[in-house]
Parts: C-alpha cells; structure tokens; sequence
C-alpha cells in the first residue's frame, strides 16, 4: 500500500468534505478497535446526515474555536446545495437549513449558555456596548472603554452564562456550540499521529504548494496501537494548551498524566512538558517545584532529558545548593565517559564544574582549551547593514570570479546529506510512515531512529567511499524536486551550487560531517556556518573551500556553533570566524 492522496479536486465546491470523509474512512479501517462510543456514535451519526449537513459541519470544525454565529456560516455551495433539494429556500442564508439536522443530531448546540470571555469573542465592540449597556452602567464604566479593557473591568463581577438572547435580546442572529470538536480531534490525531496538522494539508497537497514522498506502508501501520496511548496524547496536549494559558503550574504539574511505560516516544513528549513546565516554575519563582519537574524529566539518565537535567543543576547552583549540584555533575561526567550525554551536555558540565570547583574551595582541575577558529576582521559600510543584512554583505565583499561565495548556513550540508540519505530516510518501516501527508519519518527524533536504520545509512554513506555520491546526490535532486524532506530546502539550492560544492567538498570531509549528523540529527542540524567559499582553481593539496560564520557587532557564537567549529579543527576542515565592524562613510 503507498500513502497516496484522496481523490479530492479543489474544482469540486465539496472537496473539504471529500478530504473530511477519506480521513474518517481511513481511521475507521485502521483504528477501529481504539474508537471509543463517542466516536463510533459520532461516525454513524455523521454519515446518516444530509450532504449540506456534513459540509457544514466540516466547515465549523475546520475553523478556530467551537462557538459561531450563524450569520458567519454562509457558504455559496451549501446553500446551492439546499436549494437544489428543496423548493422552500427561505432558510438558507444563515445556514439554517443545513443547521437543523445538525442540532437534532447533538452535534450542535443551539442555544448554548455563553460565558463572558465566549461573549467577547463572538461580538464586535459596538455590540457589546449594546449588549452589556446595563452591565457598564452599573459598574460606572466609562463608554470609551476599549475591548479587552472592558472585559478586565467585567470579569470580576462573576457575571453567570446565559444564552446570546438574554445577554442581549436584540441580537440580529444566534451563536450555536459545536459540541463534536473533542472526538474529531481525536480522529485528526489519530490519521495524523499529532495535532500539529490539521485539514489544510490537504489543501496545500492539491494546490502543489507542498508535496510529499510516497511510501509503501502495511495496513496495520500507525501512530498508535492502544487506546491509552491516544488518550495519554490527548492529557498532554490539553495540558500544554493551559499552560499557554497561563493556569498555574502546580495544578498543571498534579494533572499530568501517566503515560505506557513501553512507549517511548510518548514518554518523551511527557519529558518535555515537565522541562516547560519547571521552566514556568523556575520564573515564577518556585525553585521546589522547578527542581520537581526537572528531576522528574532528566532523570534516568539514559533516557531522561539532557536539558532538564542541566536546569536542574544550575538552579541547584543559584539557590546556593554547590555540594548536591557538584556531586550531580561529577557523576553526570562519569556516565558521560560512559557515553550517555551528549555534547551539548558535556559543553555545558564543562562550564558548570569548575564554577562548582571554586565555590567549594576544591582545587581546579586542569582543562584543554578549545581551538580557536581562524579569525577574520572586516570593516564595512554602515549602509550594507541595512541592504543586505551581515552575512550577504561579508558574502558580497569576499566575493571573486574565482572564489564565489554563497549563503548557506544549515542548508547546504544538510541537504546535502538528506539527499544522499534519502533511501534511509523515507524507508518503509513500520511505525514510520502511516498517512499521505509525511514531510519526514514520524520517528524522525527518537532514540532508535538511526540504529533501525543503520544499514541503510551504511549503504547510503558507502557511495561516499567510491565516489557514487554525486551522481546519486544530483539524481535524487532532480528525481525529487519539491518533495518534502526534512533536511532539504530546495528553494536554497540549486544544480549549480551543488555541482560546485561536489566538485569542491572532499567526499572524506562530507562522511565525517554525515556521521556527527547522525549522532543527533536533531542538536547538529543546526549551528552551521552562515558562508562557504570555494576556491575550483586552487593548486593540488590546497584547500577548494572554506567555512565562515559572520558575526556583527555584538554578536557571539553559540553553543552549537562552538560545537561544530570544534569539530571542523579536529576534521582539519577549513572554517572561519568573520566578526564585522560598520563605518560610517567619512
């Protein structure tokens, strides 16, 4: 089976329900033993509607919120279809005629009780004025109140929810409730396997705007295998979404939920909402629950989260904690050695220690300094800055016939590599691929990713060695124009400035960069180079390239720019800093 497309067209005025209806089939075919009551009721009850019905329907679901007026659900195809049906089209216009079944059906609350804050959303500022006319007046508002102003001034008078018509019974329309958004969001999550896409993938798939690799995948493959998993996603999803809003973290912290043990990726998704929320904590001012939440997502090491574990640290370190935080590290170095952190880790351990070292009067213990890159000093006209920006304008000033410079910064290599891996990448594993709409495995970042893969990569890596990589490079290139690939920006490179990066970049340099890629595709993809510079014509055992990262003034490298310098001075690869200094024409 490959991850082929709908049959949807944007010609058809119903192509929305079209693409609604391929995601519901799909789900029911593939995940019917994790569809719960509500759902199975939510598919029968939906199919059962008129067409008119479902298209409306899908409209709501599609759009943000789950409150509407119904003089904003006018949609031309809706109407044409009601009134094809029907010689009494007096409902149309507001909806009404496609509304109704909706609302027999549950799927639609009619006359919802509205909150304040729901009020607000619903109505323009003149409207609330007329609405709420009583309610200014008896808390002495001043008319000139503006929107949010007003609803500050409001909301502490506990004012109950009650239907539009009795906020204001003048109203000329109604606000009706979708009450299904909970169940349809679990079937999106379900074709899906997260909530970041949504339905205008679909879209975006027909118009060409984005267009994704097809792969074979089996019947049975999917994000999730139990109906726990789904619902463990679902807590921690909503648990984000109120943490944005700003709830407090000590009744998010009690709310989290326990997610199966054997599912690793959802118990990653758990780490890090335990690093935002001890972040939110650490703000607020609660280092207890801050260190709580830290542990709780940085521990084990093995599989906890490097980031958690170095917020546990310093925050340690600020609240004046040196010993704890001192032995924590020591041992944290030890499994180090023992390969479990990564460098990002080990980059920040080697700052946090001797800090340690001093404040409890331990002597310091000897550190090899880290090469220093090439250093380039530029002065250059103010007026560039604003022109082109720092890295074009160093790009414009180095630039030669002979030695032409492009701008590239975590393209070029990168995508370079998601070429020649392509094979690895879009392997039809199971677990991996499990709807049309992929721009990249969804184990893209899990801890096995490359070890399921290793062969492959292998095999990918190999025509390195016996110089088959710019054929495949420059095939794949033009064989896969515009497919979504996580590690390629086509609209960055071109034919020409791969060809010249092939002829230029030493195929030995180009696996030494892969392997560290490999090493965590997700911390080393980013932090390369803003430039590089080649030199075609330079004399045999010279270098025909060089790496330059700019920086303007006041700007320092990053840690994980740091990293990949160091490794370009071990590699023996040619990398440079450029720092820049704006004159001002005399």
């Amino acid at each position: 089976m490959t991850s082929s497309s709908p049959a949807a067209s944007l010609a058809d005025p119903f192509y929305y329900l079209v693409n609604f209806q391929y995601v519901l089939g799909w789900v029911a075919e593939r995940h019917g033993d994790l569809l719960g009551d509500e759902e199975q009721v939510f598919l029968s009850a939906f199919a059962a509607l008129p067409r008119a019905s479902r298209a409306l329907l899908v409209r709501m679901v599609m759009r943000r919120g789950e409150h509407f007026r119904t003089s904003k659900l006018v949609y031309p195809e809706i109407d044409a279809e009601i009134r094809a049906g029907s010689e009494n089209s007096a409902e149309t216009g507001d909806g009404g005629a496609a509304l109704a079944p909706l609302v027999a059906a549950g799927m639609v609350e009619g006359d919802p009780a509205l909150t304040l804050a729901t009020l607000f959303t619903q109505l323009r500022l003149p409207e609330l004025r007329l609405a709420l006319a009583g309610e200014i007046r008896a808390a002495g508002l001043p008319a000139s109140l503006g929107k949010a102003a007003l609803l500050d001034a409001l909301a502490p008078r506990g004012l109950e929810a009650r239907p539009l018509a009795a906020w204001w019974p003048a109203a000329p329309d109604r606000v009706v409730h979708l009450t299904v958004m909970a169940a349809c969001d679990r079937l999106r999550l379900m074709f899906f396997g997260n909530l970041r896409q949504d339905w205008s993938d679909f879209v975006l798939a027909e118009l060409g705007v984005q267009r994704f690799e097809r792969v074979a995948f089996s019947a049975d493959s999917r994000a999730f295998q139990r109906r726990e998993e789904v619902d463990a996603y679902l807590a921690l999803h909503r648990l984000r979404e109120r943490l944005d809003a700003d709830e407090p973290v000590a009744t998010l912290a009690d709310a989290l939920p326990p997610v199966p043990s054997d599912n690793a990726w959802l118990s990653a998704r758990r780490r890090r909402l335990e690093l935002a929320l001890g972040r939110q904590a650490e703000r607020a001012g609660e280092g207890e629950l801050a260190l709580g939440l830290y542990h709780q997502a940085g521990w084990p090491v093995d599989a906890g989260s490097a980031e958690a574990r170095i917020r546990y640290l310093r925050l340690l370190e600020r609240r004046g904690e040196h010993a704890e935080a001192h032995a924590l590290s020591e041992a944290l170095v030890e499994a180090l050695a023992g390969g479990a952190p990564g460098e990002a880790e080990a980059q920040a351990l080697s700052r946090l220690l001797p800090r340690l070292r001093r404040r409890l009067g331990l002597a310091a213990q000897p550190r090899e300094a880290a090469p220093a890159p090439e250093r380039l000093e530029l002065c250059l006209p103010a007026s560039l800055s604003l022109s082109l920006g720092v890295e074009r304008a160093v790009g414009e000033h180095l630039h030669r016939d002979d030695a032409p410079v492009a701008y590239v910064e975590n393209t070029l290599l990168i995508g370079l590599f998601g070429l020649l891996c392509w094979e690895a990448l879009f392997a039809p594993l199971p677990g991996a691929f499990f709807h049309p709409f992929h721009s990249g495995p969804a184990d893209l970042y899990r801890e096995d990713f490359v070890a399921r893969r290793r062969e492959r990569f292998d095999d990918c890596l190999a025509r390195l060695d016996d110089g088959r990589h710019e054929r495949a490079i420059l095939s794949t290139w033009r064989e896969k124009q515009g497919l979504a690939n996580p590690f390629v920006h086509w609209g960055a490179l071109d034919e020409a400035l791969l060809s010249l990066a092939l002829s230029c970049l030493p195929a030995e340099r180009l696996r030494a960069c892969f392997e560290r890629l490999l090493v965590d595709l997700k911390a080393n993809r980013a932090g390369l180079p803003d430039l590089i510079q080649f030199f075609p014509q330079a004399a045999e055992g010279e270098p025909r390239y060089r790496l330059i990262e700019v920086k303007g003034p006041g700007d320092r490298l990053q840690d994980n720019q740091r990293r990949w310098l160091a490794f370009f001075h071990e590699q023996g690869i040619p990398a440079a800093v450029c720092h820049v200094r704006w004159v001002q024409p005399a």
